[in-house]
């Protein structure tokens, strides 16, 4: 162990958890501010006698210069005090005090684990998602800080909302040339097709993100700003759940101020300015469970009470958005977009989006929906647009900026490219059209980590293509405390922080800033911070003015009307009914799978194998269920090469029916609802898919090296078994019986229906039900081996089984029962009275017309027609029943569509 840990844990003389912070905590790196201390660090001067190269990020030359401290050596210098929020913070750690750190940041990764809040690196749907990186120190930013941002960030939403509406109108800043024609109208995102649109409210932005570094003149200043599809709105609320939990004291002793009111205010306003509704219907518009952000729009929707919904729900029809829902077309009057412009409306803009639907800028230019933010203020993202922002706030609004943004250089001006040029060293070179493909792309770079080589062909660059470089001064972010574990127990280290805060509007041209926002953590090696590339996060504690001030936010509404509660309740989307009906059906069929395969490494390790029949009975099942390939030998013919094939293709991803597929099917099918899931049921279907693929891959490794692993093949089965247990008494259990959940439990009845008949029906056409192996397979098969022997004793014959097995209707695997709850959950789906079927549901068998003489009336060889009649129509009825359900409420095809609610 390191001194610093030993004097960590190992200091009793230290009075307290504060003064132990400021004698222990290293100091920010020289030239930053040090958010700990709440006082700048001295710049560490070099042999020339200029400032040593700082932590990094965007620096800006005109902030000013800190005063190094005396002394020949500045990091000798006794520390200043810890600032008073921080003290305060540390005072209130709890009993454990500092010894403790180290069991709440096992604590915090557990919890952001279990509440499987992920980021996507890769945005790859079959790679493992990558835990949401949150750090155990919050940011603390005092009232006077907060007010400076608050006053400032309303201003620019403010200017920025203006400008859209004369861009989209009047155009009067591009005729007096306040702003380059070339910058707005040459951007690939600004859109033609929005000009002349009124928006709802005459509000063009309704969520705006600005992200904002404090200099080491303690002062923030803007870096940059989002406003197409700004992420972080739902993050920051699981981080401030996250970390309020593990200090609790600490949270209450600094009066931090609650958010909830702030979206409150939102979904109000917004709701407000929605085109005619009663109650108005908004929606978020997610790209899908391949987005890196996924979680976060799920979690999002889920905590604002609307339904989340991928462009293939949504459809304009005469000019107006509906969300298509097993009950059909209901109208839309708000959009909450998580999507970037060009992927909006493939008729007018990107051709091959099938991210956004057809003809929604017709319905936004008709003014008959509402969509934060407003197609069209990509342009405005654009790092070039933050030097003509001055200008433009004096114009627009007659104000001076509050809060200033690092002084930048758009090179498509002749004069500011000639003028910046000689300062690229101390410099952060971007693109100005970043992330379209019909402009030159390129990460930000910094000219203080350039040759004089490199400098000099960047210098070129910019003077060939002038307008596709933007050029910003570098800012030295100020540096908080963070809690690292990578060595021993844990330390303290400083790490530059980037702070994102949101502009909401709560009303027609009124906005407000959320209390808090979203760190974002550089490593040293960093220079830009970005979720995307591994940076980590950071709550956001921001202190009231005053100890009296009330916070509204814990308040419960005064009381609740009928319009309001109907609002709250979320319609099924035809895509979320499909994936329901399909998680139904992938869980019984892994249920399936699994019992299948157990039931035949049993038999074949078993010391009975000389029934011809049943062996071709499991093959059948097994080639049938796509257990093992077409092409592999039969037990009679290899028992071995039969057995090794099916322990190889049980963790199979790439082949349909083997249990790693099935269970790879539930994840996916579970991530495009996972707003309607618990936190619980998501996390044993995620953990069911990644304990079964880790053991599958171990089997694969000790059969390669000559193993013969069917006991470990069986306990991975038993150990899937019962994940699948829990998985299926959680959709059992605890879901919502609303028609969504119906859609599930008629997929898993038609799953069930269909593979019991069939394997039932198979038993019989190779008589192996008619041999005790048999005929004990096929009772456990059905998983009914302890209801048949406490009924029946020793006794085996057909009119056992097809009772207990085809007929009993207190069984739930029995046909009987299947097919009878079957027609009623289909009838309750088409919205018939109780007691009543629906069309479909008649093309089910009845069984009420089955009976036990019938069904087990011999014929020729052995045969029960009657009974394998049923069978077939049991099966056949399943599939079909299946297709119709498709056709029905997920393409919506089969019968003219009607509007509800219109």
């Amino acid at each position: 162990m390191d001194s610093l840990n030993e004097s960590l844990f190992d200091a009793p003389a230290l009075e307290a958890p504060a003064v132990l912070a400021s004698a222990l905590a290293p100091a920010a790196a020289p030239g930053h501010f040090d958010e700990l201390r709440g006082a700048p660090t001295p710049p560490e001067p070099s042999a020339t006698g200029v400032a040593s190269q700082p932590a990094p990020l965007h620096d800006a030359s005109s902030a000013p210069s800190v005063r190094p401290a005396t002394g020949d050596d500045p990091a000798t210098e006794e520390r200043p005090p810890l600032a008073p929020a921080w003290s305060a913070f540390f005072e209130h750690l709890g009993a454990g005090g500092f010894g403790d750190l180290p069991r709440r940041s096992i604590n915090l990764e557990r919890q952001i684990r279990d509440n499987g809040v992920t980021y996507n690196v890769y945005a790859d749907a079959d790679g493992p998602q990558r835990p949401w990186s949150l750090d155990l120190f919050p940011l603390i930013v005092s009232p006077d800080s907060w007010a400076q941002i608050e006053a400032g960030v309303l201003q620019r939403v403010r200017v920025l909302d203006r400008v859209m509406a004369d861009v989209y109108g009047a155009q009067q800043l591009l005729a007096e040339g306040l702003l380059p024609p070339a910058l707005v109208q040459g951007h690939p995102g600004y859109l033609r097709a929005m000009h002349g649109v009124a928006p709802p409210g005459d509000t063009w932005l309704h969520i705006a993100a600005f992200d904002l570094a404090r200099g080491p003149d303690g002062n923030w200043w803007v870096v940059s700003q989002r406003t197409q599809a700004p992420s972080g709105l739902g993050y920051l609320i699981e981080n401030r759940l996250a970390i309020s939990r593990q200090f609790p004291q600490a949270f209450e002793a600094l009066h931090v101020q609650r958010m909830a009111a702030t979206y409150s205010a939102m979904m109000e306003g917004l709701q407000h300015m929605c085109p005619a509704g009663a109650p108005p219907h908004v929606v978020l518009l997610t790209p899908g469970p391949y987005s890196e952000t996924y979680f976060e729009h799920a979690y999002l929707a889920r905590y604002l009470g609307i339904t989340l919904v991928e462009g293939s729900d949504l459809t304009v029809r005469d000019q107006r958005l509906y969300l298509k829902t097993l009950q059909g077309l209901r109208p839309v009057h708000g959009l909450i977009k998580r999507l970037d412009d060009e992927f909006l409306d493939p008729l007018e803009l990107r051709p091959d989006s099938t991210l956004g639907v057809p003809g929604l800028l017709q319905a936004i230019r008709a003014g008959n929906v509402l969509v934060a933010n407003m197609p069209g203020s990509a342009f405005l993202e654009s790092p070039a647009l933050l030097g003509f922002l001055p200008a433009l706030a004096r114009r627009l609004i007659g104000e001076k900026l509050q809060l200033p943004a690092l002084p930048t250089w758009w090179c498509g001006e002749r004069a500011a490219m000639e003028a910046v040029l000689p300062q690229l060293r101390d410099c952060a070179i971007k693109s100005t059209y970043a992330g379209y493909d019909t402009h030159t792309n390129f990460d930000a770079v910094l000219g203080s980590r350039m040759s004089r080589r490199e400098l000099d062909e960047w210098a070129g660059r910019i003077v060939r293509q002038g307008d596709e470089h933007t050029v910003q001064s570098y800012l030295p972010m100020s540096q908080m405390p963070t809690w690292s574990q990578r060595v021993g127990p844990g330390r303290i280290a400083p790490r530059s922080v980037l702070l994102r805060v949101f502009a909401v509007s709560d009303g027609a041209q009124s906005w407000r800033v959320l209390p808090g926002g979203l760190a974002r953590l550089l490593d040293a090696s960093a220079q830009i911070a970005s979720m995307q590339r591994g940076g980590s996060s950071a709550d956001v504690w921001v202190q009231m003015q005053t100890r009296g001030e009330v916070d509204r936010s814990t308040r419960l509404q005064p009381h609740a009307t009928p319009a309001s509660l109907a609002r709250h309740r979320a319609p099924v989307t035809s895509r979320a009914a499909e994936n329901m009906f399909w998680l139904g059906r992938y869980t019984e069929r892994a249920e399936n799978a699994v019992r299948l395969a157990r039931l035949t490494l049993d038999l074949l390790g078993g010391e009975d194998l000389s029934s011809p029949a049943l062996l071709t009975w499991l093959h059948g099942m097994a080639v049938r269920n796509a257990l093992v390939p077409r092409e592999v030998p039969s037990p009679p013919r290899s028992r071995r090469v039969f057995e090794r094939a099916l322990i190889a293709e049980l963790g199979d991803v790439e082949r349909g029916g083997s249990v790693g597929y099935s269970l790879r099917c539930i994840r996916q099918a579970a991530a495009a609802v996972r707003e309607r899931l618990s936190q619980d049921h998501w996390n044993q279907i995620v953990r069911a898919e990644n304990e079964f693929l880790r053991r599958s891959a171990e089997l694969a490794d000790e059969a390669g090296d000559g193993g013969y692993a069917s006991g470990a093949a069986l306990r991975n089965l038993e150990s899937a078994s019962g994940a699948l247990a829990a998985i299926t008494g959680a959709q059992t259990d605890r879901m919502t019986r609303d028609d969504a959940w119906r859609l599930l439990s008629i997929g898993r009845h038609i799953e069930r229906l269909g593979f019991l008949s069939s394997a039932l029906q198979a038993g019989f056409e190779t008589a192996s039900v008619h041999e005790v192996s048999g005929f004990e397979a096929m009772i456990a098969l059905f998983d009914s081996t302890i209801t048949f022997h406490a009924r029946y004793q020793q006794r085996r014959d057909v009119a056992t089984m097809v009772d207990l097995l085809v007929l009993d209707g207190d069984n739930p695997r029995s046909l009987a029962w299947v097919t009878q709850t079957l027609r009623g959950r289909i009838a309750r789906l088409a919205g018939s009275a109780p007691g009543k079927l629906s069309a479909l549901s008649h093309e089910l068998p009845d069984p009420a017309g089955w009976t036990l003489e019938r069904l087990c009336e011999a014929g020729p060889a052995a045969r029960y027609p009657a009974l394998e009649q049923l069978l077939g129509a049991c099966e056949t009825a399943a599939y079909h029943v299946s297709d119709a359900i498709g056709i029905r409420y997920f393409t919506l095809t089969s019968d003219p569509v009607r509007s509800v609610g219109a």
